[in-house]
């Protein structure tokens, strides 16, 4: 009890910055489908479908950038600043690669799209779309990599300020190119592509220019020396990273794989599905938020060599993570007819919410679980376990249960949506289980390795 108070106000240094980013993202996703959706609804379409595509593929640079916090927390842990500038190059590096098999994937990607059976006009404006944003990938890259570098030294408020900016830029430029103002063309849902891009590079710059002349990164220097790259250097990084982005594509293609499959049991049973999943993923963020935060202080911990404090770390973030998504499951539970007549008037849909909103509350919870372990995880640079544990508890068995319970009457009569959400809640409490006890093991393992250097 006696680290409780202190951990919590470091980790919630921390989170509240990274939360506050992560919102702004999410909100600049909100503010381009309600402007496209404003032209029309093929706009909306194709915007939607855009986003579909740009975001798994970038899940590559994602993780591979993720990397790099863990890594530069543990050279801040250990006092070892000097080689904080070798390791962000390095990792830039690393994430270049990914974006080229990346742009690739992107540049193709409309091709798969055009053997579909889909309209003329919706096609062509899902590939402009695509086109135009891809013109942002370079920033992106860029901004995953400062903002790592950034946050593995414990400074988190430039992304919070950065985010800030992101969503003020993306308003109005997505103004000028979806409706076609200040002599631009009238885009329409192709427009905000273009938007994206723009802001990607807006945000990149200011991050950039922000580590340029910031007092406190004069002493990791990243730009003052050139280092060419190193391939042990990059095979690290990718060893680290390539298995959180594989983490990540397992989650999001998960949910991806559920929209398809509830999608032939009617318009009711995919919108009700859609607002309790839309709700829940906002509650996320904040989960999400404190494994960033998490990986952080256990990488600066381990760094020091303290792994006892590193133990506390995450055992102050469960606490936190656990306590907050109890109260916020209680709040759909009891709130869940409340929440869904936000989104619809629909009495039906309204009622299947309210429902699946219930069965978030249980959901909520242990995917709190599961990304504070990862997270944990992350800072001790073990990422392998995270991907072979997301891979088997959220397809081989998250996925059956819920096919089983939602389309089968092999237990129980068919139950839609809310199979699938059972089958969320099973999948997500084994990898809880499954990633807290390869944490634990983890964390034997560098007290034992910490003895042995003392002797």
């Amino acid at each position: 009890m006696r680290h409780l108070w202190p951990e919590t106000k470091k980790l919630g240094l921390l989170t509240g910055p990274i939360l506050i980013a992560q919102l702004t993202q999410m909100l600049m996703g909100v503010v381009d489908t309600l402007m496209a959706g404003r032209v029309g609804a093929t706009d909306l379409a194709a915007v939607s479908v855009g986003g579909s595509v740009w975001v798994p593929l970038t899940l590559l640079v994602f993780g591979l950038g993720l990397a790099l916090a863990p890594v530069i927390s543990h050279c801040d842990g250990a006092n070892e600043r000097s080689q904080v500038a070798r390791h962000f190059q390095q990792s830039l590096y690393t994430c270049i690669i990914g974006a080229v098999l990346t742009g690739i994937l992107l540049y193709l990607a409309p091709y798969f799209l055009g053997v579909l059976d889909v309209e003329e006009d919706f096609r062509d404006k899902t590939i402009a779309y695509l086109r135009y944003i891809m013109w942002g990938l370079p920033a992106f890259v860029l901004y995953v990599v400062l903002r790592n570098l950034c946050e593995g030294l414990s400074h988190t408020m430039p992304s919070l300020v950065i985010g800030i900016i992101g969503l003020l830029i993306n308003i109005p430029v997505n103004y000028i190119f979806i409706y076609g103002k200040l002599g631009m063309p009238a885009l329409g849902g192709a427009g905000a592509g273009v938007a994206s891009a723009i802001v990607l590079w807006g945000m990149a710059l200011s991050l950039l220019g922000y580590v340029l002349v910031a007092k406190r990164y004069k002493k990791v220097a990243p730009f003052a020396k050139f280092y060419p790259p190193n391939w042990d250097d990059i095979t690290h990084f990718v060893r680290l990273g390539f298995p959180i982005s594989m983490a990540l594509f397992f989650e999001t293609s998960l949910f991806a794989a559920v929209a398809i499959l509830i999608a032939p049991l009617g318009a009711i049973v995919v919108s009700g599905h859609q607002i309790a999943l839309n709700v829940s993923s906002l509650v996320y963020m904040f989960p999400l938020s404190l494994s960033m935060a998490v990986t952080l202080r256990i990488g600066f911990a381990l760094g020091a060599q303290r792994s006892e404090d590193a133990m506390n770390a995450f055992k102050v973030a469960l606490l936190l993570g656990v306590s907050f998504a109890t109260v916020n499951g209680l709040g759909m539970w009891l709130g869940g007819r409340w929440l869904a007549s936000l989104y619809t008037t629909d009495a039906e849909i309204i009622a299947l919410a309210s429902t699946l909103l219930g069965l978030a509350a249980i959901f909520t919870i242990s995917d709190t679980f599961q990304a504070i372990s990862i997270g944990a995880l992350r800072g001790y640079k073990d990422t392998r376990a995270s991907m072979i544990v997301t891979l088997i508890a959220y397809w081989p068995f998250g996925l059956t249960v819920g096919v089983v319970l939602g389309l089968t009457d092999l237990i129980v009569p068919r139950m839609g949506a809310a199979g699938f959400w059972i089958g969320f809640i099973s999948g997500l409490s084994v990898a809880a289980v499954m990633l807290t006890v390869r944490l634990y093991r983890v964390h034997h393992n560098w007290e034992l390795q910490g003895k042995a250097h003392a002797d």
